[in-house]
C-alpha cells in the first residue's frame, strides 16, 4: 500500500513508530490486569463469596448436606488465591484489553472494515457473558446437584477440595463461554463467503449432533439433564446464526447488484 493510499485515520508511521505503539497498548493491557487482579486480591473474601454462590444454592436445596470445602495440601489456599486473582483480573480486564487492541489496529482498517470490526468485537463480548452466566447460574448448579445425588446413591461422603470446585467452575464458565461464540463463528464464515445458509440448512441435523457432541466434552458429567441444558440454548444460537447469516447473504447480493 502506497503512503497516499492509507486510510484516512491511519498517520504514516515508521516500523519503530509502530513498536512503540504496540508497546504502549501492552502496557495498558497490563495495567488493566494488574488493577482489576489487586481489587480482586484487595476483596478477595466477597470475590470468594460470589464464586461459591453455585455451592451455596445447592447447600441451601439439602438443608441435610454437610459439605465443607477442605485442603488436602499446605499451599493449596494459595493456590486458589492465585487462580482466582489471575483469572478473575484477565476475565473482568478483557473488555478494557480488547478496547485497547481496537485502538491499536483501527487506524489501519478501512470505513468499511471498520463498521465489520466494532459489531463483531460487541457480539463476540457479549456471547461470552451470556454463556458465562448461564453455566455460571445454572450449569454449575445442575451439575453440582447431580454430584451430590450421585453421592447419595452410592452412600458416599462429600469431601469436596477447594482446587476442585474450582476447576470445575473455571472449566464450565469458560468452556460453555466461548462454546456460545460458535454462531458468530458460522456468521463470519457465511460473511467471508466460505459457508453458504443453504448448506446450513441442509446439514442441519448434522449440526445438532455437533452441538450434542460440544456438550459432552464441555460437561463433565455424563447426566442428560444437564447436557440437554447446555444443548438447548447452543441449538438456539445456532438457529439465530442460520437467520443472521440469510441477513448477511442477502445484504452482499444487494451490494453485488448495485456495483
Amino acid at each position: 500500500m502506497m503512503p497516499g493510499d492509507l486510510p484516512a485515520r491511519e498517520k504514516p508511521m515508521g516500523f519503530l513508530d509502530h513498536l512503540d505503539e504496540l508497546r504502549v497498548t501492552l502496557v495498558k493491557c497490563a495495567v488493566a490486569f494488574v488493577v482489576f487482579a489487586s481489587l480482586i486480591g484487595f476483596f478477595l473474601k466477597e470475590f470468594n463469596d460470589v464464586l461459591l454462590w453455585p455451592l451455596h444454592t445447592v447447600q441451601r436445596e439439602n438443608p441435610s448436606l454437610v459439605l465443607e470445602l477442605g485442603t488436602n495440601a499446605p499451599m493449596e489456599g494459595f493456590s486458589v488465591i492465585i487462580q482466582m486473582c489471575t483469572m478473575g483480573g484477565l476475565l473482568l480486564a478483557a473488555p478494557f484489553m480488547l478496547f485497547f487492541a481496537g485502538q491499536f489496529v483501527a487506524p489501519a482498517l478501512s470505513e468499511r472494515e471498520l463498521k465489520a470490526v466494532l459489531p463483531v468485537c460487541g457480539t463476540a463480548m457479549l456471547l461470552f457473558l451470556l454463556g458465562s452466566c448461564f453455566s455460571f447460574f445454572l450449569l454449575v448448579p445442575s451439575t453440582l446437584r447431580v454430584a451430590v445425588e450421585i453421592n447419595d446413591l452410592f452412600g458416599f461422603v462429600t469431601r469436596w477440595t477447594p482446587a476442585s470446585y474450582y476447576s470445575l467452575l473455571l472449566w464450565l464458565v469458560l468452556g460453555v463461554g466461548a462454546s456460545f461464540e460458535f454462531p458468530l463463528l458460522i456468521v463470519l464464515a457465511v460473511y467471508a463467503g466460505f459457508l453458504r445458509v443453504a448448506t446450513l440448512r441442509k446439514y442441519r441435523r448434522h449440526a445438532i449432533v455437533a452441538i450434542f457432541i460440544i456438550a459432552a466434552v464441555v460437561t463433565p458429567t455424563p447426566d442428560p439433564f444437564t447436557q440437554l441444558l447446555f444443548v438447548a440454548p447452543l441449538y438456539i444460537l445456532f438457529e439465530l446464526a442460520i437467520i443472521a447469516g440469510a441477513r448477511v447473504e442477502k445484504k452482499r447480493a444487494l451490494a453485488v447488484g448495485v456495483s
